[in-house]
């Protein structure tokens, strides 16, 4: 909310320069946002007075003026404003000086060859409204030479942040209010005005529907002359974002800022029918609002209707139809009380947003409307003439009257800050709490009516079958405690949030270790693990359409969706690397065909229990990334196999004793996949490049590679008891063999009878070279390995050596066929 400080002077009396009142607004909550010094950017500008204006020789809508800005010399100017003339006095730009309204800097220039040395501006080109239909007409009195902003003292408008509780300050009284409680300046109080009813009221209020209107009065003022406002309420309205349209509106936008109580005027003449009702929209209607947009109502939306139907949405905005114009000759004030709940639903439901709404859905003051509907038909009658009707009203003002206790020592209890009594109850009547009752250790105070967030009515969601008696006890409770900490609040923030001193909770026990099952962790780390080798993680939907689900090897009946959120999203997905591909693809389409995604997620191969997999899964598509040490290179199988690996480590399963065998599902490359198994049944991971056919019906344009770990398919680690680190005494030592096998044997079980040789002596055996070509016999391969052999007791022999090495050789040959290479 904007206000300027020549409206808050209207009803605070204060001599605090802005700093300070800035800086007392912060310290006791209402967080100032911004501060616009409005005379700042026009301090450039100067006051002049044209000697001469005549028609510019090449131009039939330019003149060409002779301009005095008080320094002594004249001026050229050449300008377009249709009201520029001999004598008149404007405010004038010289070179140099930037012009606000169009963001240009001014210099010499030359026009339709008549040279332009300054420049005389309109109001929006001075940022000052919308007015551009002519160039600053100021009195014949207005001192020429001087600077334009100390001649026209603009207002400096401060900018605060309300939060949703504190309807109370979307007011310019109410952050008086605020500020004077403060000590910040004096109070002015409202005016209360004697209107005397000069004839009956031409329209008359029902209600008929509560839910659409609690309470509202109205009056109406006839012989009224609506035109524009004076130029104060102008500048302010302006001032706080507002365009002003005519002195009937100005005024409930006045009232809007001012007290924060949105009023609205209707046309008496436009009004269909003697009474206007508070009723809910029937089905189908609609309203054709003053934003200039028709609104097409529901069952739920409360609205002010006549006979002809809705004229205007219940405290959010008015209709078009009644509203007033130039031509209004009676018009009819509305000052109602609305739903909060209703008004907030209402408000979204279509869209609008307006001063009203803003102020409606957190809460007025409950009992301001019949004085507020006096001070406005008063202000009315100031700036358009007329005489006042009778009072027009309808329902009854609610039963807003409710007290709150504070318990002093709760000022430190809950604040961590003591302050003495007498402060704490001066602050509180000085916000408008009026007390009822006091001794030593306690104080009650009657809240007032326009501080809705205090000691508000709290609704428990109590068990039925509890004992009403209970139930309100339990609610009475909670409502107490609840008014008790807004009381403390607000003695705390009265003396500066600043000082409130920061006090840590107390922890009256260790802070338990994190309760994370096996199942948890696996997932945790996984996701650590893919995200420190580069994959963005992911969180994707764990359904995808149902021919993508059967391209990755799903599309079971069982697990299809009655009714999903979207039609290509009616399958549950059997692996979150369908998902990943869609992502990939996504983002190729987008020009960034170079991703590595991953995602920690489910699989769905049946609607049993274990049919719901835990999985971590990546997807690589393009290049890997040029670094210092490697150039691009588009993904290949093994960096999937990369990942996956580096998963099963992390997880803590023992690499030696796994196997790889080439049976990965249908939706990998059959010569570029590949399975890491535990055992001959125990499925530990895929990986593998996308099938060519899957990869261009997915929209890939490039290579793309995928690895599964099934998570729930890791075995716990055995918990071993701590024991220092095996450090061997004894340097290993290293042998290569190049050895003939047939070429469809596979490696890895070559490695393992090495590893099965001779376990007290071979602790790591390792595949370096794969050679097929030339010199050798057709179908077969050369596998170059290398052993490890780590002594444990002493030094081994050479004899000792070559007897391990001959061991392993010939268990190599009898599980593979394989033979020494000479």
């Amino acid at each position: 909310m904007k206000f300027p400080l020549s409206w808050l002077r209207a009803h605070l009396d204060f001599d605090a320069d802005t700093a300070t009142l800035c800086e007392t607004l912060t310290r006791i909550g209402i967080e100032v946002e911004g501060v616009e010094d409005r005379a700042a950017p026009l301090a450039s500008f100067v006051i002049a007075r044209v000697i001469e204006a005549r028609q510019h020789p090449n131009a039939d809508r330019l003149r060409a003026l002779r301009v005095d800005i008080g320094d002594g010399r004249e001026y050229a100017v050449v300008c377009g404003a249709p009201n520029a003339r001999t004598g008149l006095i404007g405010v004038a730009a010289l070179p140099g000086a930037f012009i606000p309204g169009t963001g240009i800097t001014l210099k010499v220039g030359e026009i339709r060859g008549e040279k332009s040395e300054a420049m005389m501006l309109s109001a929006r080109e001075m940022g000052l409204g919308d007015d551009h239909s002519g160039i600053i007409d100021l009195p014949e009195d207005a001192p020429i030479g001087r600077p334009y902003a100390e001649y026209a003292k603009l207002d400096t408008i401060i900018e605060i942040k309300v939060t949703p509780n504190r309807g109370d300050a979307l007011s310019v009284h109410g952050i008086a209010r605020d500020l004077a409680a403060a000590g910040l300046g004096r109070l002015k109080p409202l005016p209360t005005p004697s209107i005397t009813a000069r004839y009956p009221s031409p329209l008359t209020w029902h209600i008929e529907d509560p839910r659409a209107c609690n309470w509202v009065v109205g009056r109406a003022v006839r012989g009224v002359k609506n035109g524009p406002s004076p130029q104060w309420l102008q500048d302010w309205l302006v001032a706080v974002g507002l365009r002003p349209i005519n002195a009937l509106v100005d005024v409930t936008n006045l009232f809007t800022y001012g007290l924060g109580r949105p009023l609205h005027v209707f046309d008496v003449a436009k009004v269909k029918g003697r009474t206007l009702s508070m009723r809910m929209a029937r089905p189908g209607e609609t309203l054709a609002a003053l934003n200039n947009k028709t609104y097409t109502l529901t069952e739920e939306d409360g609205v002010i209707a006549d006979e002809a139907g809705a004229e205007a949405l219940g405290g959010i905005i008015g209709g078009e139809h009644s509203g007033c114009d130039e031509n209004t000759t009676e018009c009819f004030i509305e000052s109602a009380l609305f739903d909060p709940v209703r008004i907030a639903l209402s408000g979204r439901r279509h869209a609008v947003f307006t001063d009203a709404r803003q102020r409606f859905e957190r809460g007025l003051d409950q009992a301001l409307p019949p004085r507020a509907l006096d001070m406005a038909t008063a202000t009315i009658m100031e700036l358009c003439g007329g005489e006042a009707s009778e009072i027009s009203e309808a329902g009854q003002e609610p039963n807003w009257r409710r007290h709150a206790t504070l318990r002093f020592e709760r000022l430190m209890g809950l604040g961590g800050m003591a302050v003495a009594t007498d402060d704490a109850v001066a602050r509180l009547e000085a916000l408008g709490f009026a007390t009822l009752q006091r001794d030593t250790a306690s104080v009650t105070v009657a809240v007032p009516s326009w501080r809705n967030d205090i000691a508000a009515p709290i609704t428990l969601d109590m068990d039925p079958g509890l004992d009403p008696t209970r139930a309100a006890a339990a609610r009475e409770g909670c409502e107490a405690t609840e008014a008790e900490a807004d009381l403390v609040e607000e003695v705390l923030r009265l003396g500066g949030l600043d000082a409130v001193p920061a006090v840590s909770l107390p922890v009256p026990f260790a802070v338990p270790p994190p309760a994370v099952d096996a199942k948890q962790r696996r997932a945790i780390t996984a996701r650590r693990i893919l995200a420190a080798r580069g994959c963005q993680d992911n969180v994707t939907y764990g359904f995808v359409a149902q021919a993508t689900a059967e391209q990755f090897g799903g599309g079971e009946a069982a697990l299809r969706l009655e009714n999903p959120i979207a039609s290509d999203l009616n399958q549950m997905r059997p692996t979150p690397v369908a998902s990943l591909a869609f992502a990939a693809a996504a983002n190729a389409a987008r020009g960034f065909a170079d991703v590595a995604l991953s995602e920690v997620g489910g699989g769905y191969r049946s609607t049993a229990p274990e049919g719901q997999l835990a999985m971590a899964c990546t997807l690589r598509a393009g290049s890997t990334p040029a670094n210092w040490a490697a150039p691009a290179r588009p993904v290949e199988a093994l960096d999937a196999k990369a990942d996956a690996q580096a998963v099963l480590e992390a997880l803590g399963v023992p690499m030696a004793g796994v196997t790889i065998t080439t049976d990965a599902p249908g939706h990998y490359h059959p010569g570029r996949s590949g399975t890491f198994r535990q055992g001959p049944k125990t499925v530990l991971a895929y990986f593998g490049e996308i099938h060519p056919q899957l990869r261009d019906t997915l929209g890939l344009p490039g290579a793309a590679v995928a690895a599964e770990v099934f998570l729930d398919a890791v075995p716990e680690p055995k918990r071993r008891k701590k024991s220092p680190p095996d450090l061997p005494a004894f340097q290993p030592l290293r042998r290569d063999l190049a050895l003939l096998v047939d070429a469809d044997v596979p490696a890895d079980n070559l490695l393992r009878a090495a590893r099965g040789a001779e376990r007290a002596l071979v602790s790591d055996v390792v595949l370096f070279d794969r050679y097929a070509g030339e010199r050798l016999p057709e179908g077969k391969v050369s596998l170059a390995i290398q052993i490890t052999l780590q002594p444990r007791e002493r030094t081994l022999t050479d004899a000792e050596i070559e007897a391990v090495v001959a061991k392993v050789v010939a268990a190599i040959t009898k599980a593979t066929g394989a033979t020494l290479r000479g």
